[in-house]
């Protein structure tokens, strides 16, 4: 493969429409609602279905919260996705064995006062110092340089807290793990999600086929979707990310509609099958506890909830992979930790929770700064500059998305 097709495989805008937080929030809601309308049974069946995983003692010395003096205590959620490729039906891209694997990595920051919230996307492919880790009986992991996401792979989500935060200098309060094997159960549950797919797909590596046109997805093919890297989209794992934000907020909405939440019968499936995919934290360890967490969002509104992506440019020695553009990134970790709202530089190309899937947002007129003029300023430097020229539905058709 040559460079520039290599290359290829990240080009084009910064992917930014995170939606994983939205449809484990709006799934949240739906459990607080199952508690109330199905009273002790529910709550219990649910709570059998929770993974509860405390990895307090494995992420060793950690990073202080910023003593602050505005009201309210902020909050970091991580959201990880857990994909396995063991198992008929698991080899989605030609990468069999090795356990579990995170594609998908969201920090969640609400603010003390519960007036902004924005998620920030880690690329699995960024490549990172991890720092040594821990396993479950406390013998050592060792550290190096590499993927983002094979902290996951080598320690799970302890090691990917803990990779984060040293990194960062951020604490996180809270996590929680998505199983995509238990996605499609979920989508099943609410009948399928609408789709827009530009083009047939033909992916021979994960043996995946899709028909182009809006549609309905379900089971499989709803899986397939959200997993596919091959032949759909000019920009490789960046393309897959915002695929799933699409299809996740379009399945976020289902949910809140009135054919699920006025369907008992789907309801009760929706929530099982969102419980049984989700491992948390000692501290979200019920529905209770989770359904006070998402209390936390309700009060932001979704046009005050922001997602961006890290800002990133290539890795030189590799152009599959990618690195975290140093002064734009610690100044994004610092606004993080000391509970601010995204700078403009920040927000460039930003998108908020009210958009629909495959839209596209301009710089936030309300953020804190303006645009500096240093390089991560610059949109001819790659992924870390502005952008503001391309055109949005050549970002969709370089996404695998329709425009």
């Amino acid at each position: 493969m040559s460079d520039s097709e290599s290359s290829g495989r990240h080009r084009g805008q910064t992917e930014k429409k995170h939606r994983l937080l939205s449809v484990v929030g709006y799934a949240i809601l739906a459990i607080t609602l199952g508690v109330s309308l199905f009273g002790v049974y529910t709550y219990r069946h649910l709570t059998e279905n929770l993974n509860v995983l405390n990895v307090e003692k494995q992420l060793g010395e950690r990073p202080d919260e910023a003593d602050l003096t505005t009201p309210g205590k902020p909050l970091n959620v991580m959201i990880m996705g857990s994909d396995s490729r063991e198992g008929a039906g698991n080899n989605i891209d030609g990468l069999t064995g090795g356990g579990q694997r995170s594609d998908t990595t969201i920090v969640m920051h609400l603010s003390g006062d519960r007036k902004f919230a924005y998620g920030v996307s880690l690329p699995r492919d960024g490549m990172v110092e991890r720092p040594t880790c821990y396993d479950d009986d406390m013998n050592e992991i060792p550290g190096g340089f590499d993927m983002w996401n094979s902290a996951f792979a080598y320690g799970g989500p302890a090691c990917t807290i803990r990779q984060f935060e040293q990194l960062t200098g951020v604490r996180i309060n809270h996590f929680v793990v998505v199983d995509f094997n238990g996605f499609k159960d979920m989508v099943d549950a609410i009948d399928g999600v609408e789709v827009c797919i530009p083009e047939d797909v033909d992916d021979p590596v994960g043996n995946i086929h899709l028909d182009a046109g809006t549609r309905e997805l379900e089971g499989q093919e709803a899986l397939d979707y959200v997993r596919i890297r091959h032949n759909i989209s000019s920009n490789g794992d960046i393309g897959r990310m915002k695929r799933q934000q699409a299809f996740v907020a379009a399945m976020a909405n289902k949910v809140m509609s009135k054919g699920v939440l006025g369907r008992p019968d789907r309801l009760v499936s929706f929530l099982s099958a969102a419980t049984k995919s989700l491992t948390v934290d000692q501290r979200l360890g019920s529905p209770i506890k989770i359904a006070d967490l998402a209390r936390e969002f309700q009060h932001i509104g979704t046009d005050n909830i922001k997602f961006i992506t890290v800002p990133w440019k290539f890795y030189e020695p590799d152009p599959n992979r990618l690195v975290w553009d140093k002064p734009a990134a610690d100044e994004l970790w610092k606004k993080m930790k000391f509970d601010e709202p995204l700078s403009k530089r920040l927000t460039t190309d930003v998108i908020t929770a009210d958009k629909e899937p495959g839209a596209s947002s301009s710089p936030d007129a309300d953020s804190s700064e303006s645009p500096s003029s240093d390089a991560t300023d610059n949109s001819s430097e790659g992924p870390s500059g502005t952008g503001e020229s391309t055109d949005q539905s050549e970002m969709a058709a370089a996404n695998g998305l329709c425009g």
